[in-house]
């Protein structure tokens, strides 16, 4: 019969729409796992992160004093100078991981927010290009360039949330809704209790609000007056990061590292781009790309050229901050590229937990499939850092002081116990002391006239180093032991 051969036909329409839904859900949620697989696959980079340790001794000291430092506990060169913990909030949620999973927690923080930060740009790309290839690649492309960042530590929040706000503003371009902008003042308190760089958030929300004036002044494309709404929501992120334990001191704080430049020039993290790697040249073609798809309007919008700008500057200026043209390009691409496919609209209140649930399933199947171990973790820890060396002199009871070098300061504060000549936090030493300690561990000219080893009484030191070779044959230090990864000396007593 007609009509029953036609509710067939609609229930079998039904189905085969929910199949499709349900494999879209599927082949989503492998995307949004898989950068989190990466980090499985890489363990080594979450066992020997140089600066979680000082974190964890920090969250401790929270925890045990019941209080926030003001003054700095863990440096005996620096031991009373002011500093601030200003991402108070990361080192308590990370040391409550490490007592729950030791090095596994670290692992699955690193994991955790990498996906958070691939569903936040993913999100970001997919509402201009609904078409699930191109926006799954311009989001894997994103996320390739800035894996270096694949780290336990607090940039992961940074990263996170300025996806988010990048996401609300474009909505916010598009659709012209004031409303949506207020999700940003609560985003910001939470940010500037997490990480420093909510500075780089507040720059682009400034972008924004001077874009109205700009298009005005300079006849430089046609948008309608919403500069009232965008000052009031900058004023307010502006300050809602006050809402922090040091007040205005966290502004003076992100001054300081600002404006720091010898760290973009010794510390390797902070170098610029070497172009030694695939994502630093993916990295570039991103940034090429977002340049051809924007410019090829006769007027493009000042939001997104002065955006492309500061980001390209941002990036290219210091490779950490990669992660900044990555999201930045991805989104100019994907909004100035022409749509593909359009997707149907999807109504079926299924799909985002199909989505979810496929997510976590790749995500705990890679977890235990790649052997993700406390025991695999502390052998790579052991291949950096001086694991058996600290064995050793917490056996023997060596006494300080102690002399150390920039990269095993943070293991050294957390396992060690005592207070280090130097250590991550480059905002609290400055340029000169890092400068100096760089030297000093070259085997620089006047390396013996170091303030830091003239007055200690015991050296920790990397096998490989120039000073470690001097120390050999130094007659004021002893040699008490030594493996492959790092060696113990200690001041000879004057007969």
């Amino acid at each position: 019969m007609p009509g029953l051969r036609e509710d067939e036909g609609l229930v079998q329409d039904r189905i085969r729409g929910w199949q499709d839904r349900a494999a879209r859900a599927a082949v989503l949620g492998l995307l949004l796992a898989a950068p989190a697989l990466m980090c499985f696959r890489g363990l080594g980079s979450c066992a020997v992160d140089p600066d979680v340790g000082w974190q964890l001794q920090s969250g401790a000291w929270i925890l045990q004093h019941h209080a926030f430092p003001h003054f700095d506990p863990f440096s005996r060169t620096d031991a009373g100078r002011p500093w601030q913990d200003y991402s108070w909030l990361f080192d308590l949620i990370l040391l409550k991981l490490y007592n729950w999973f030791q090095l596994k927690g670290l692992v699955l923080y690193t994991a955790a927010l990498v996906t958070a930060i691939t569903a936040a740009v993913y999100r970001l790309v997919s509402r201009p290009q609904p078409d699930l290839i191109r926006s799954g690649a311009i989001t894997l492309g994103a996320l390739l360039c800035i894996a270096r960042d694949f780290t336990p530590r607090p940039w992961l929040f940074t990263i996170l949330f300025f996806a988010i706000e990048l996401d609300v503003l474009m909505e916010f371009r598009r659709e012209r809704r004031p409303r949506i902008l207020l999700w940003l003042p609560p985003l910001f308190a939470l940010w500037g209790n997490l990480h420093i760089q909510f500075i780089d958030g507040l720059l682009i929300l400034g972008i924004a609000a001077c874009e109205p004036l700009l298009a005005r002044l300079a006849r430089w494309g046609d948008h309608p007056e919403t500069a009232g709404s965008l000052w009031l929501i900058l004023a307010a992120c502006i300050a809602a990061p006050l809402l922090n334990p040091y007040g205005i001191g966290i502004y003076r704080d992100a001054w300081i590292m600002g404006s720091q430049p010898g760290v973009l020039n010794t510390v390797g993290e902070m170098h610029a781009p070497a172009f030694r790697s695939i994502g630093d040249y993916l990295l570039l073609f991103l940034a090429l790309a977002a340049t051809a798809v924007l410019f090829r309007q006769r007027r493009p919008a000042p939001f997104e050229t002065l955006l492309l700008a500061m980001s390209a500057v941002l990036s290219f200026r210091s490779g950490r901050d990669a992660w900044i043209l990555a999201i930045v390009a991805a989104a100019l691409i994907a909004r100035n590229l022409e749509p593909g496919a359009q997707e149907a609209e999807e109504s079926d209140r299924w799909t985002p937990a199909v989505t979810l649930a496929s997510t976590a399933a790749v995500f705990v199947a890679g977890f235990f499939a790649l052997h993700v171990t406390n025991a695999r973790l502390r052998t790579m820890q052991a291949a950096e850092m001086p694991v058996k060396a600290v064995e050793l002199v917490r056996e023997r009871h060596y006494p300080g002081p102690l002399f150390n070098d920039y990269n095993w300061g943070g293991y050294l504060i957390w396992h060690l116990g005592q207070p280090v000549t130097i250590d991550g936090r480059a905002g609290l030493y400055g340029d000169s002391s890092i400068t100096r300690s760089m030297a000093t561990w070259g085997g620089g000219p006047d390396w013996d006239a170091d303030p830091g080893l003239r007055s200690a009484r015991l050296v920790i030191a990397p096998v490989r180093a120039a000073l470690t070779q001097l120390l050999r044959l130094d007659p004021h230090f002893q040699l008490v032991y030594q493996d492959k990864v790092a060696a113990v000396f200690v001041r000879r007593v004057a007969a």
